[in-house]
């Protein structure tokens, strides 16, 4: 069995994914909205290469359920550091993430403190809450508990649930800047020292102050106007016009492209199309995919298409700090 984690909005994509790559499959318990217990009878770990090797887009997080106990904080540290103390290999730091579903008065510190302690006691593998390689699950659901080991690529995401959490920083100008950070986190983008980024629809900055921190040299475009503290930064620029005019000025060549609109997913995929020629051969795009109520698939696979006319879609995934879209991340085509 497994626990698996979607966005609620996205539960009947991220269930297709499971029948289409697991045929056998089978919804034994809706915890909560967005959270599921699977019956695998072809077993956790191939699914969990599988989709290591190509992550799906909405599955957000999947951990496996080995044992499944009625909690006792005096009495399970123990127990199951008993049962499962022989699958750790004492050489690979591990932590203990623990998430609460319906009415329970045990919080996840209450749990993963003593257990924590419990397996350092019985297999001697080092503790690491920060970068664990291996992942010991709890989804505590009432008094019940689902439990399970698994390494931390074969989750799909090194947080609890997917559930990434930045920390806000006083300068920070929007909430969307958590989006391009989780991205650059999840799809492993490299940004070039001193990179050239252009940032599509730009306003109020929240991207650009991304791209800055990182030392890339911004051209933001937008009609609107940035954050004033953007204007004070010589390796900001802005282009106050729209992406279409920008384009028929003729844009510069850049390292990166970012493209955060709000607009119907396939008429943002023609514009990246547009904008390819302006990216170097080793140029990469990020975008997101603003999605409807309905024909959500429908959208996604006309938008892919026309991003292969210039684009390879490196990867692609409905991140916690997405809401009614996806992330997609785009190597550009040689002869784009």
């Amino acid at each position: 069995m497994m626990i698996l984690t979607a966005d609620p909005h996205f539960s009947d994509m991220a269930l297709e994914e499971l029948r289409q790559d697991c045929p056998t499959a089978q919804v034994r318990q809706t915890l909560e909205p967005g959270l599921w217990l699977i019956d695998l009878p072809d077993g956790f770990f191939a699914l969990a290469e599988q989709w290591r090797r190509q992550p799906p887009i909405f599955v957000r997080h999947i951990c496996p359920v080995m044992l499944t106990l009625a909690w006792d904080t005096a009495v399970s540290p123990p127990h199951i550091a008993a049962e499962l103390g022989d699958l750790f290999d004492p050489a690979l730091p591990f932590s203990v993430q623990t998430r609460t579903v319906g009415d329970t008065a045990v919080k996840p510190f209450d749990i993963n403190k003593p257990l924590s302690e419990a397996i350092q006691q019985a297999t001697g593998t080092p503790l690491d809450v920060r970068q664990p390689v291996q992942i010991l699950s709890v989804v505590m659901h009432g008094r019940t508990a689902h439990i399970g080991l698994s390494l931390a690529a074969h989750n799909l995401s090194d947080w609890a649930g997917g559930m990434r959490r930045f920390a806000r920083e006083k300068e920070q100008i929007s909430r969307a800047e958590f989006k391009l950070l989780e991205a650059i986190e999840v799809f492993e983008i490299a940004l070039p020292a001193y990179g050239r980024a252009l940032d599509l629809g730009a306003a109020p900055g929240g991207w650009t102050r991304v791209l800055h921190k990182r030392e890339q040299y911004v051209t933001a475009v937008d009609p609107a106007n940035l954050h004033p503290s953007l204007y004070r930064i010589r390796t900001i620029r802005h282009k106050r016009m729209t992406a279409e005019e920008y384009l028929a000025e003729g844009p510069d060549t850049y390292d990166l492209i970012v493209n955060d609109m709000r607009q119907d997913a396939r008429d943002s995929a023609r514009l990246m199309v547009d904008f390819a020629p302006y990216l170097y051969r080793h140029g990469t795009a990020l975008m997101t995919f603003k999605l409807p109520e309905n024909g959500r698939a429908n959208v996604i696979d006309h938008a892919f298409n026309i991003l292969s006319q210039s684009y390879a879609i490196a990867g692609a995934r409905q991140l916690f700090h997405n809401r009614s879209e996806i992330t997609v991340y785009l190597n550009v085509k040689r002869d784009a």
